[in-house]
């Protein structure tokens, strides 16, 4: 598998600590002539460079730019910039690649550096093989003559607005809506509220002031306890909770309650369908919950589960002709309306349908009956062979048999720590948080010996 041979690729680009590993300027400014070399092969190449609002941003986004016109590269240079936007720029300015600098939900500490090909898509496992491999060979610079030159691009954001209202229908009218919306102190803080206001909701704000440090921080869809708070307290129809670069969504209905991405998966399924998409297939993750299976069963389509990380969603949904997917977690991808996870774009679809229906969020959301999760994390001090224990396959097939039907059983290691993840699923709380004990300490007991 070409996964295993990456030395610094990850399933979305690079990411870590500042001053760290891969994520030091020196790096970063190899990195970007090696991107150079390898994607613009043609004369006057140029690539886009977006970022979230890190105060680390500045150090890379100049780093970035010295290498790639060093590779004789042009850099249009977008500023804070949500993913999805910089996806959507590159197709549009026909640009060779586009490059992200974010590290998403993550700290203000962590940053991260993502690619788009040309087409707005994740880069194939040989081009990331090809750019580790170009980051063997010494840096020559180009002639002076052929060195890339900048370009700031002062209408990025009015493009990008533009855009996402084109997403949903001209009828749609959102006035008389009121909105809480949270930009997470990130990317989206420029323009997420004025989607919203330009299709005549009444906006009000969070999350919108970064000042470097406070990306993430007690807010957006990974903490969302405040917008909860807030729409409570302002009577609004619903909220909305961005990440630090805009690729994921949470949503809360006027009861102040979550509202999740497998919800926000099956409104978007629905949607999709009373608008006459064909094709039955939804993808989601090894972590949907199963009442979200259950309730598209209802309405004849069918969830296919991929591996979780929004590149083997857009893997499964291009395998299996589907056009919505997503995570739990709030990553959510409409292939009708952009090339990757967009949290403002499935926003819009989760509210034009409120509004196509005449129904609250709340009311739309209650069609999924979530079941009951338990997800235990088992530290782990050497590697369980988890398909090769009779011990555990022996407790998996003891536990799937007294849920039946009515529940399931993942067990994974983490990519990304030394812990095992056991998640039990089931309609019974009790007995699912007593069966997910029960395996983690199947675990626990086989790692102690």
């Amino acid at each position: 598998m070409t996964e295993q041979k990456r030395r610094y690729f990850g399933t979305d680009g690079i990411r870590g600590r500042v001053g760290d590993g891969a994520i030091t300027p020196e790096f970063v400014l190899k990195l970007g002539w090696a991107i150079g070399r390898v994607l613009a092969k043609e004369k006057h190449s140029k690539v886009l460079i977006g970022k979230d609002t890190r105060i680390s941003g500045y150090m890379f986004e100049s780093a970035l730019q010295a290498g790639l016109s060093a590779a004789g590269v042009d850099v249009y240079l977008l500023g804070p910039m949500p993913t999805p936007a910089i996806a959507y720029l590159t197709r549009t300015f026909h640009a060779q690649a586009g490059i992200v600098i974010s590290a998403s939900h993550n700290p203000y500490h962590d940053n991260g550096i993502k690619f788009f090909s040309g087409h707005g898509t994740k880069l194939p496992d040989e081009i990331e093989l090809e750019i580790e491999s170009m980051m063997d060979q010494p840096l020559v610079t180009v002639d002076s003559a052929q060195l890339g030159k900048a370009h700031r691009v002062d209408d990025a954001s009015g493009r990008y607005i533009e855009f996402c209202k084109s997403t949903v229908s001209s009828k749609v009218d959102f006035s008389g809506l009121k909105l809480v919306i949270d930009c997470a102190n990130g990317a989206t803080y420029h323009v997420a509220p004025n989607v919203f206001r330009e299709l005549g909701a009444e906006v009000v704000v969070m999350g919108a002031e970064p000042n470097g440090l406070n990306i993430n921080q007690k807010c957006g869809s990974t903490e969302p306890k405040l917008l909860q708070a807030a729409v409570l307290e302002q009577q609004a129809d619903l909220g909305v909770a961005l990440d630090g670069d805009g690729d994921r969504l949470i949503m809360v209905d006027h009861q102040g309650e979550l509202v999740d991405g497998d919800e926000l998966l099956f409104i978007i399924a629905r949607a999709q369908q009373r608008a006459g998409n064909d094709s039955p297939v939804v993808v989601g993750t090894l972590m949907s919950n199963l009442g979200l299976e259950h309730a598209l069963q209802k309405y004849d389509m069918e969830l296919h589960r991929a591996k979780v990380g929004d590149r083997y969603v857009m893997e499964m949904l291009k395998a299996t002709g589907g056009i919505v997917g997503g995570e739990s977690s709030g990553h959510i991808i409409c292939l009708d309306k952009t090339t990757t996870g967009d949290g403002i774009v499935a926003a819009l679809q989760v509210i034009a349908e409120m509004e196509e229906t005449g129904n609250s969020l709340h009311e739309l959301r209650s069609a999924v009956s979530k079941y009951p999760q338990r997800l235990i994390n088992v530290r782990v001090n050497k590697m369980i062979d988890l398909a090769g224990s009779d011990e555990i396959t022996t407790a998996v097939r003891s536990v799937e048999a007294r849920l039946g039907d009515q529940g399931r059983v993942l067990l994974r290691p983490s990519g990304t720590e030394p812990v095992i993840r056991v998640m039990v699923e089931g309609r019974d709380a009790t007995l699912t948080n007593q069966l997910a004990s029960e395996l983690a300490s199947v675990i626990e007991t086989i790692q102690n010996h």
